[in-house]
């Protein structure tokens, strides 16, 4: 049991690891490409190595695990990054990055509310707070730029919510024992689906002479086999061994990763108030992993993927 859970630990330092890194590459594609064709192309991608890797076809032990894949491929695929990347145009950048470290709690109440199999401790929303003010004072950094901008804000809210809604979702589907890449692949190609008429009603091209940039072609297989393709195979393995509430709290770390990574790349100073911030925010992770106690019901939760 504790091999099981140190690898579900494991899995989800390593997704973090990666995502909160992910800025910098798309940062640098937003010159030559939108943002829903950054989107699309890195999932393609991402889709196409699963595919390869693991090329065998899933056969589903129900007609009603269908929607579920389908849901968790709105949710998790094309509605939060839709979501996230139109709240950036409307609001505050450090307004998103605040919310964002709404995840746990979000994913905490969904929870409880669908799977009803987690119970939280007091220490939870100790962990939470502590968190939350470390991600605002790394957000802002003294700065006089907080602003409510109430569109922007609760599409950026929404999207929290939608994340959870897939973690939830994807512990569901862990739980029937289907392999990991099959799930994560089938996740992305109802994405994919669901993202078409985003496509049509954008300004949306191929451009593939885009890709012939070094830089370009670089950062797209960073995203594409490395945030997309690795790092959702192994945050949904993290959540079928951790459960979705103790995995949800590594995003915690996100903009930590973010800072410490601007700092070696942007070469970017480091203040006292991101300092403090940073070791609240780790400090919060910690009091939430420590003594984030579940109370099992029924089986234990202990099944995996094969």
């Amino acid at each position: 049991m504790r091999n099981f859970a140190s690898n579900g630990h494991i899995a989800a330092l390593v997704t973090i690891l990666i995502w909160g890194t992910t800025f910098i590459s798309t940062k640098v594609l937003l010159i030559d490409f939108t943002p829903i064709e950054i989107l699309f192309f890195r999932f393609v991608l991402g889709f196409v190595v699963l595919l390869i890797i693991f090329p065998y076809r899933m056969k589903l032990q129900h007609k009603k695990h269908e929607l579920l894949f389908i849901c968790a491929g709105l949710c998790g695929v094309t509605l939060y990054y839709l979501l996230e990347n139109i709240a950036l145009t409307m609001t505050l950048a450090s307004n998103v990055g605040v919310i964002s470290g709404m995840v746990p709690f979000s994913t905490a109440l969904l929870t409880m509310l669908f799977l009803k199999d987690e119970s939280l401790k007091g220490n939870f929303f100790a962990g939470f707070a502590m968190a939350m003010m470390g991600i605002f004072l790394i957000s802002y950094n003294g700065t006089a730029n907080f602003q409510i901008n109430p569109l922007g804000d609760i599409l950026a809210i929404a999207a929290t919510v939608v994340w959870a809604a897939y973690s939830v979702l994807t512990k569901k589907i862990s739980s029937y024992g289907y392999h990991t890449i099959q799930t994560t692949r089938k996740v992305f190609l109802y994405g994919l689906i669901l993202m078409l008429p985003a496509l049509f009603l954008s300004d949306f091209k191929l451009g593939l002479n885009r890709f012939t940039s070094p830089v370009n072609l670089f950062n797209f297989l960073f995203l594409g086999i490395g945030a997309s393709a690795l790092c959702f195979v192994t945050w949904n393995m993290a959540v079928s061994k951790l459960g979705a509430i103790k995995t949800s709290v590594y995003i915690y770390m996100v903009p930590v990763i973010t800072v410490v990574t601007s700092m070696i790349v942007l070469k970017e100073q480091l203040t006292k108030l991101s300092a403090l911030g940073i070791l609240l925010t780790l400090a919060g992770l910690v009091v939430s992993e420590a003594k984030l106690n579940f109370k099992k019901k029924g089986r234990l939760e202990s099944r995996m993927v094969k």
